[in-house]
């Protein structure tokens, strides 16, 4: 039987304005999980008026309310997370137990966190020319926040934006990804059982291009959140000018292998890096730049590790690597991997699809040699599970390269020596660098965001950083004797 969910809108669930439906489908066989609502401009209005609503009475709540609140989602999810972790396997395609289950309980850390943090969020008291006179800087909610979110970790990286926007008092109105909208409605439905004033949280299903355009240009919105591709968040960026952004955008994960490195390490971790969650993470090692002296053995070490990878339906449990979660990244992935090729790449281990597991959107895990530094496997966010390795002439040449795509997100070094890994690292225009780590080593309280000058973002989310973002200091001054 087919699920109908609805939308969220004051504390309410309810239908679409447009009496309009969509579905979301299990990409490991096609079949239909949900059927949800397809909001329009008039849900969205209905929404921001919900949410301004619920920001006037959560600008007056304590911090340790909350605080609570954010404590009670947390034993939501804790309480869930097999239903949870289910319908997010089936519906984005990673592995239950690899990487599902994982996930949702990352997410219940993180309103645990943003309960703690909030208590330690405070104010100054600078001093004033006048010894009479008080001055007051004070942190307040920003009001409304539009969150729009992606579909490759669609519990966890809408928690990067409601745990804090809950913690700081902010009301939100919600777009997540079309393709993973059914567990963003379970999401929902564990925020609001936490006991959040109606209007809170406001969750809007259907097409970002509708929705998501809607929201982040509504005159009733104050801030944005959003994470997801570099054209997407530019174009959110000019429909929401002047009003503050925290962006998350794309990367390509350049790790740089220099001829001291522990190689086996190495090859152990870009595998890691490229494969965890069908190589679809924001800061997936996509780029491999390694000296031309140890290039054949990391490679020939890359591609055992690649042979270990076990693809299959993520509801089995030897399952490693499920299958892409649309067709547009799958197309992109063979795209990226045909140019590498007419370039001069080699493939040492997969390199295409594998339909025969139940479905097209199943890709090998992929190994190439001597690619091109041009190719566009190098120079744009691939989200597929390949590795290409780019041989270099030095350190020098591989910063160069990583420069050179104006990507900055998250980035990884590999040396024995420290003062070369260093010397690398501080040369990197990238949020994170990772020394002797994958590029995807992350916490969920660790600042993460794109460097300045790049095409990967705005802000950091993370921890207490995630909170600073979304409040704004209000200044109060009073002299002594005007009482």
């Amino acid at each position: 039987m087919t699920l109908r969910d609805q939308l969220l809108i004051g504390g309410e669930w309810v239908d679409s304005a447009s009496g309009e439906v969509f579905t979301s489908t299990d990409p490991s066989t096609g079949e239909v999980i949900a059927e949800l609502q397809k909001g329009n401009v008039d849900d969205v209005d209905r929404a921001v008026a919900a949410a301004r609503e619920a920001a006037a009475v959560l600008r007056g709540t304590g911090v340790e309310q909350r605080a609570a609140w954010c404590e009670a989602v947390a034993g939501e999810l804790e309480r869930r997370v097999d239903e949870i972790a289910a319908v997010l396997s089936a519906e984005q395609g990673k592995p239950v137990g690899a990487e599902a289950r994982g996930e949702v309980l990352t997410a219940a850390k993180g309103f645990r966190d943003a309960a703690g943090h909030v208590r330690h969020l405070d104010g100054t008291i600078p001093f004033a020319e006048d010894p009479n006179v008080r001055v007051l800087s004070i942190r307040r909610p920003r009001g409304v926040y539009a969150v729009i979110t992606p579909w490759n970790f669609p519990v966890n990286i809408p928690t990067e934006y409601l745990a804090p926007a809950l913690a700081t008092g902010n009301a939100v109105v919600w777009v997540p990804a079309p393709t993973t909208s059914h567990v963003a409605v379970l999401l929902a439905e564990a925020i609001t059982a936490a006991g959040v004033p109606a209007g809170t949280l406001n969750l809007i299903t259907g097409p970002g291009a509708v929705v998501g355009d809607a929201a982040v240009a509504h005159p009733g919105v104050d801030a944005v959140g959003f994470t997801g591709s570099t054209v997407t968040g530019q174009s959110i960026a000019r429909r929401a000018a002047g009003k503050p952004l925290l962006l998350e955008l794309g990367g390509n994960g350049p790790t740089i292998v220099l001829d001291d490195a522990d190689l086996p390490k190495a090859a152990a971790a870009i595998a890691s890096g490229a494969y965890f969650n069908a190589g679809q993470t924001c800061a997936a090692t996509e780029v491999v730049l390694v000296e031309r002296s140890v290039h054949d053995e990391l490679a020939r070490l890359v591609t055992e590790e690649a042979r270990k990878v076990r693809l299959g339906r993520p509801d089995d449990a030897e399952t490693t690597m499920g299958p892409l979660n649309n067709e547009p990244t799958a197309a992109k992935t063979d795209s990226h991997i045909d140019d590498a090729r007419r370039r001069g790449a080699q493939v040492l281990e997969g390199g295409s699809r594998k339909p025969e597991l139940g479905s097209d959107l199943y890709y090998s895990a992929t190994v190439l040699s001597e690619v091109d530094p041009l190719a566009d496997i190098v120079t744009h966010e691939t989200f597929g599970p390949v590795v290409p390795l780019v041989p270099v002439d030095s350190a020098e040449d591989a910063v160069r390269i990583a420069q050179a795509p104006q990507f900055g997100l998250s980035s990884s070094v590999w040396s024995r020596s420290a003062s070369r890994a260093f010397a690398v690292a501080e040369q990197l225009r990238a949020g994170i660098v990772n020394i002797n780590e994958s590029s995807t080593y992350w916490e969920i309280h660790i600042p993460f965001g794109g460097g300045s000058g790049t095409m990967s973002g705005l802000g950091r989310l993370g921890g207490m950083h995630t909170l600073l973002e979304m409040t704004e200091i209000k200044t109060i001054t009073f002299d002594t004797r005007s009482f």
